[in-house]
């Protein structure tokens, strides 16, 4: 694989690796320097690349595992696991104050979700990744990915559910 076809092969799945970095990492430079050691470690692959099927898996896959190394690791100690909902436009003062604290309850929920479900939920739910892409990312086969999924919504579902029900009552 030459340097043209390296570029365009990772050029898109670059902001995919960033933004999944920064979820596990929740530091923007942490997140940017995990991406920068993937494509060197991609780069360094290149030649054996040809014989993986779906190079934007593999990437994001590699970026999953070193940033999850980057978070066991005795330095990265102080970075914890968060997630960033996207914002929308034209609200009023009242409006926003709701969402926010609705972001920040489903955020606090996912928190609570184990580690492979926070994970496969946020590739497929909030990322739209298609099954086959989260099986190999995660190295899980596809009944695995499915039944963590369905756990997993469960369980929020059920956490959203009695947080309602506590606030009613």
């Amino acid at each position: 694989m030459n340097q043209t076809t390296f570029v365009n092969t990772f050029k898109e799945v670059q902001n995919k690796m960033y933004f999944l970095a920064k979820r596990l990492l929740s530091s923007s430079d942490e997140a940017a320097d995990a991406v920068q050691e993937v494509m060197v470690k991609l780069w360094e692959k290149k030649d054996n690349l040809s014989s993986i099927n779906n190079k934007e898996a593999y990437a994001m896959q590699m970026t999953r595992n070193y940033s999850l190394d980057r978070l066991k690791s005795k330095q990265a100690s102080h970075l914890k696991i968060v997630h960033n909902n996207y914002e929308y436009d034209e609200r009023n003062a009242q409006e926003e104050l709701e969402r926010r604290a609705q972001v920040k309850l489903v955020q606090k929920m996912i928190k609570e979700l184990p580690e492979q479900y926070k994970t496969i939920l946020e590739l497929r739910d909030i990322k739209q990744y298609d099954f086959e892409s989260i099986e190999q990312i995660m190295g899980m086969k596809s009944t695995a990915v499915r039944v963590s999924l369905s756990r997993a919504r469960k369980m929020l579902k059920e956490k959203l559910e009695s947080h309602f029900k506590a606030d009613i009552a």
